[in-house]
């Protein structure tokens, strides 16, 4: 898998060697809180994980920097539900 590229203040993103965006897990940021709103994966890289790859990378810095999430995007929203991000679900 190619490297997770972060763009503070704008998301995570993992490029092919061309530089063309394979995925991207986009946020804004609104003081102390990430709003992580658009997670797309292409097809290349579809059944692989990508997005869950994606939201990991994402809530890890999250975490490290003291910032909670408010998740609209319906991925994050649905992987939200697990209980497992309460910690900085707001």
């Amino acid at each position: 898998m190619n490297d997770i590229v972060h763009y503070e203040g704008n998301g995570f993103y993992i490029y092919d060697d061309n530089k063309e965006i394979l995925a991207r897990l986009e946020y804004k940021r609104n003081g102390n809180t990430l709003i992580f709103d658009h997670t797309v994966v292409s097809d290349k890289l579809k059944g692989q994980g990508i997005a869950g790859k994606l939201l990991d990378v994402a809530v890890d810095y999250a975490r490290k920097n003291d910032f909670k999430v408010h998740p609209v995007c319906s991925y994050v929203v649905k992987k939200f539900e697990s209980g497992n991000y309460d910690d900085i679900k707001i």
